[in-house]
């Protein structure tokens, strides 16, 4: 795992990029997506929350290709809960099992958590560490 500071939407098309989530689907099908990178990827790409409201739904609460180059990477059951280290380590699995299978060459992923989510890095690195490679930047945004 490799640890660097920048913006992760620079590598877009670059990269795979993870983009944090949560379980939650609205009354209307579509995947909250109110915060931090995951806010930033629904400003850009406008069909991303209904198309994880509509994975969520079928697949659950997992990482999911969602087409752009991007992926879901699930941090929490629920937006309004806080995140779960037990899901951070879960999708660090699904997203490396992922990678393996698309033979991806560089997975970005926002330290998942630690933003919105107040979780402390010191005590998420370690749960990434069991499961990246190489292949995957954890991104910190500049101060």
């Amino acid at each position: 795992m490799i640890e660097a500071t920048g913006d992760i939407w620079e590598e877009l098309g670059a990269a795979v990029l993870a983009v944090t989530t949560s379980g939650t689907v609205t009354r209307k099908g579509g995947a909250v997506m109110s915060r931090g990178v995951a806010s930033q990827a629904a400003r850009r790409f406008p069909e991303l929350p209904e198309l994880l409201g509509e994975l969520l739904q079928r697949s659950g609460n997992h990482v999911h290709l969602l087409g752009h180059g991007i992926v879901s990477f699930p941090v929490e059951e629920s937006a309004w809960a806080n995140p779960e280290p037990s899901i951070i380590s879960r999708s660090a699995r699904e997203l490396r099992e992922l990678a393996d299978r698309e033979g991806w060459g560089k997975v970005l992923v926002p330290r998942p958590g630690c933003g919105g989510g107040g979780l402390d890095w010191r005590e998420v690195r370690p749960l990434l560490l069991e499961h990246f490679d190489a292949r995957f930047v954890v991104m910190t945004v500049p101060a």
